[in-house]
């Protein structure tokens, strides 16, 4: 596929700033989740993404500057929460490796919750590192800073166990909410610390919360254990005056839509959908907010650049009728190892269907 791409009317910058106080933009913004495809794109490996904030930011801002991507530097993993409360981590290596893993969990039985202390926001795990990031994006003069803190279902599953916290949310309810509840306050003391590093206004918090998707739990149990903690989470991060909440929820999300619907985001926040969620429907469910997505990240890998065209032509013709602001983007992460072309694909289809006349 040729590409031949339409010259953009606004800086990356002036597109933030423009998408989330509601005026009109050149084209559709594109967000490619690339964290590790960033790493290999520069020759650089994955585990350099989350352990070299300087090579993960430099890395970061190239492919977004090659490619027009809408990317702030950023580090993000759906395992985190585990090294921080006390678990044991391994680094992303060889080639189906795209992030970090658990490899021991701190809680293994119901007993062990009781010696959980809460981790020092300031050193515990990662956080060092996405802060250090976080200050190079601070220093090179962005409107927004992008904060990672996870759902409190995600963090407490990464504590213990995804098998053992769904099994006790059947047989030990108790022990599921108390570690629901330690994972929520530790989010909100990390939300205080980007407000207080960076500035609340200026802070786009990232909630992704994957694991409380359908091919895990039930709308039921969602209900239930997941709604409550995070509607508190998200409104005590408002309540630090961060304006924008980042919510992925990633995977089979349909049934938990219209919960998530009543969890509070932001002026606005930014919902993101995987590609098992039509656009449409997450455009009924979050008409105020700008919605995200939702090419499915398998296909970007193995497709050709007319279907990844194709897949990202019909993603924009849906979401470019959202009323509250469209981002183009994967529905998850950007395969590390995605062909270049089938990259160029999403940009060309953004070039012939995604400029607003």
């Amino acid at each position: 596929m040729d590409v031949n791409l339409r010259k953009d009317r606004m800086t990356k910058n002036e597109r933030w700033v423009a998408l989330l106080n509601r005026r009109p933009l050149d084209r559709v913004p594109v967000c490619g989740f690339t964290g590790g495809f960033s790493l290999v794109h520069t020759g650089l490996s994955i585990a350099d993404f989350y352990n070299e904030p300087r090579k993960s930011y430099e890395s970061q801002m190239r492919v977004a500057e090659k490619f027009g991507f809408q990317e702030i530097p950023r580090i993000a993993y759906a395992g985190f929460g585990g090294w921080e409360f006390g678990g044991e981590i391994k680094w992303p290596s060889g080639d189906f490796a795209q992030a970090p893993m658990i490899l021991k969990y701190r809680v293994q039985k119901a007993d062990d919750i009781s010696g959980l202390s809460m981790p020092d926001i300031k050193t515990a795990g990662i956080i060092p590192n996405i802060m250090q990031i976080c200050r190079l994006v601070d220093e090179s003069g962005s409107p927004y800073i992008w904060g990672l803190i996870c759902g409190p279902f995600t963090i407490a599953g990464n504590i213990c166990g995804m098998n053992t916290l769904a099994r006790w949310l059947i047989r030990n309810p108790e022990a599921a909410l108390r570690l629901m509840t330690l994972a929520t306050e530790f989010m909100i003391d990390l939300a205080q610390y980007y407000a207080d590093s960076f500035g609340a206004p200026r802070v786009i918090l990232d909630i992704g919360d994957p694991s409380t998707s359908n091919q895990v739990i039930s709308p039921k149990q969602f209900e239930n254990f997941v709604l409550p903690y995070a509607t508190k989470l998200a409104d005590r991060v408002l309540g630090t005056g961060i304006k924008h909440i980042f919510l992925h929820a990633c995977g089979e999300q349909n049934a938990n839509l219209p919960l998530w619907s009543t969890v509070p985001l932001g002026n606005p926040g930014i919902v993101s959908v995987g590609h098992e969620v039509d656009l449409d429907i997450a455009s009924k469910y979050f008409p105020g907010h700008v919605i995200m997505g939702n090419i499915e990240p398998a296909l970007i890998q193995t497709g050709t650049p007319d279907r990844i065209y194709e897949a990202a032509r019909v993603c924009i013709i849906k979401g470019r009728k959202h009323l509250g602001g469209f981002i183009l983007s994967p529905g998850c992460e950007l395969p590390p190892l995605a062909p270049e072309p089938n990259v160029w694909a999403i940009m060309q289809a953004v070039s012939d269907y995604g400029w607003y006349e």
